[in-house]
């Protein structure tokens, strides 16, 4: 079973897809985290290599990115949903250092669950926190099974770690995260809270030092799934989202195209519209979309599947 994709692209343009390799449906067990590589755009793919394995404990929640200056993917995750490691690989995935742990600088003692990404990270383009990663997560609190969202980054290139801040707003979840033309921080969030089946939005002026009290997205609706946003660089108020698009069931997996900064969604394209769940893109080397996402035929959790689109078709 793999389920919870995310995908990065190098430095020398190589796609990096990385999951979680299961034994079973089940979130908890014997989870490793496993990687292909392509070096043509998504085409073809490597053999499967095992990056993370704890012998039965869950190896889960990736949260990559590829730091701007050195190269090295540096890859944010969690063991048994309660302590956080960070992997690094300084030659594009071939070799890993071995996972050190930094569940003491990201976790409050108060915190309990914990879950890092799963979506690909960012690296932050703007002063004054140039080239400061942020990785999306979220946590719950000793005695209580709401979740909330919240961040972590580091200021050294994945050295050393810090708490961000925690969305004040309850029932936020998994969440994905993007820099704005404005050097502003957007959070989108799954939403737990069932009042109105759309996503949760937040934003922070700081670097993701603190955030905003959280707001619906009027035009993102889901059906309590994880989502992934993106900034087109080339267009820097151009904001991608995909999410299964639906109010209760997880199918009709959408990207959603923001001209604006993510303020109004003017442009979708149905992606997948049978079963879909989690899912990440890229904008490869090739100047393709790269999306990959969990489909299958009972369950939306059969396999990873991948789609391919031009970026000229999203701005016809």
């Amino acid at each position: 079973m793999y389920r919870i994709p995310v995908v990065v692209g190098t430095k020398s343009g190589k796609l990096l897809a990385f999951c979680e390799g299961r034994q079973s449906l089940m979130d908890g067990g014997n989870i490793d985290l496993v990687m292909k590589q392509s070096t043509d755009g998504g085409v073809t793919w490597s053999v499967l290599s095992v990056i993370w394995n704890d012998r039965n404990n869950t190896c889960g929640n990736p949260a990559v990115v590829v730091d701007k200056t050195s190269g090295n993917i540096i890859i944010a995750a969690t063991l048994n949903n309660n302590k956080v490691y960070v992997l690094i690989s300084a030659d594009e995935g071939k070799t890993w250092q071995p996972p050190f742990d930094i569940t003491d600088s990201v976790k409050s003692v108060s915190w309990q669950w914990y879950a890092t990404g799963p979506v690909h990270a960012i690296q932050i383009n703007t002063p004054p926190y140039t080239n400061r990663i942020v990785v999306p997560c979220n946590h719950t609190v000793k005695g209580s099974s709401i979740h909330i969202s919240h961040t972590i980054y580091s200021d050294d290139g994945g050295s050393t770690w810090h708490i961000g801040g925690s969305v004040p707003t309850q029932k936020t979840d998994e969440c994905t995260v993007a820099e704005l033309s404005n050097g502003q921080l957007l959070l989108n969030m799954r939403n737990n809270d069932r009042t109105l089946p759309n996503r949760k939005i937040s934003y922070s002026k700081d670097g993701g030092n603190t955030w905003s009290e959280s707001i619906y997205d009027s035009t993102l609706i889901e059906p309590i799934c994880q989502g992934a946003l993106l900034q087109y660089q080339a267009l820097s108020d151009t904001i991608l989202f995909t999410n299964p698009s639906n109010k209760k069931k997880r199918k009709n997996l959408t990207l959603h195209i923001s001209f604006d900064n993510g303020n109004t969604w003017s442009k979708k394209m149905t992606l997948y519209a049978s079963k879909s769940a989690y899912n990440d893109m890229v904008i490869g080397a090739n100047n393709n979309l790269i999306c990959l996402f969990e489909t299958g035929m009972v369950l939306p959790y059969s396999g990873i599947a991948l789609i391919s689109i031009p970026v000229q078709e999203l701005f016809k």
